[in-house]
């Protein structure tokens, strides 16, 4: 009988968010400048400042981009990696981008209900969030790999 993999705990998931939301807070930063910039350049400097709808379509692009990119490519975003997390399919296949982006929206959700959908976890039988359910996708904690036990056992 196999037994399932742990589920990563609230605060380890928290931290990995934490760590993630400061590199998805540099890539909007960049995107940000770069379409201002381009929208400078389109309308000879007569709009210096994004409309509204523009910032905030940008904003989810790339947030949604960021964590569908790295999920896909390796089901980890580089918060997830130092935290030792990652993200798996429920029916044990390969992530499929419509899984990735039902995950996304329903993050989103969970965090709109005064994080309701992430506080779930603590009640869940199964230790997953809202979006885990909506997506079909849940969260793993990895071992610590043989390097990290030498260094421990080093120090």
């Amino acid at each position: 009988m196999n037994t399932p993999p742990p589920s990563p705990s609230l605060l380890r998931h928290l931290l990995a968010m934490v760590y993630d939301a400061l590199l998805v807070i540099a890539l909007v930063f960049v995107v940000y400048a770069l379409a201002l910039g381009i929208q400078v350049a389109l309308t000879d400097g007569k709009q210096e400042v994004l409309s509204p709808v523009v910032g905030r379509i940008l904003f989810v692009v790339c947030t949604t981009g960021f964590y569908c990119a790295f999920w896909w490519r390796s089901g980890q975003t580089l918060g997830m990696q130092t935290w030792r997390i990652k993200l798996v399919s429920s029916d044990g296949g390969r992530l499929r981008v419509g899984q990735l982006l039902l995950r996304c929206a329903g993050a989103a959700v969970s965090f709109v209900f005064l994080g309701l959908g992430y506080l779930w976890k603590l009640v869940d039988r199964n230790g997953r969030y809202w979006h885990d359910y909506l997506s079909g996708t849940q969260l793993v904690l990895l071992p610590k790999s043989s390097r990290d036990s030498r260094k421990e056992s080093d120090s």
